[in-house]
């Protein structure tokens, strides 16, 4: 009887012991787990952000192309619009003064 007890206690023993190797693997396994989906996170935030700021970059400069771009028509027409001024101010006032003449 004392022999049952012994191995039923030698059986119990190393199922504690198995159970206790498997809840240490398992945690191992947590730890390795967590580190490789904050390497993989941290990588992926960071291609992102360069993502993210190459786009804007980008961006930007396509902005600033169009404005310069922008400003230059805008500085041409202006440009024509005194030459046409300078040329044919002398023409504009007689025209104006005739219409106020003739009311």
């Amino acid at each position: 009887m004392d022999s049952i007890v012994n191995r039923l206690t030698e059986i119990e023993d190393a199922a504690a012991a198995i159970v206790q190797h498997a809840d240490a693997q398992k945690d191992a396994l947590d730890r390795e787990f967590d580190e490789k989906r904050k390497s993989f996170d941290a990588e992926l935030e960071k291609k992102t952000q360069e993502r993210i700021d190459a786009i804007q970059n980008a961006l930007e400069k396509d902005t600033s192309r169009l404005l310069d771009s922008q400003n230059g028509s805008s500085d041409a027409a202006i440009e024509a619009l005194r030459r046409e001024y300078d040329e044919r101010h002398t023409e504009y006032a007689r025209e104006i003064l005739k219409h106020i003449t003739e009311v």
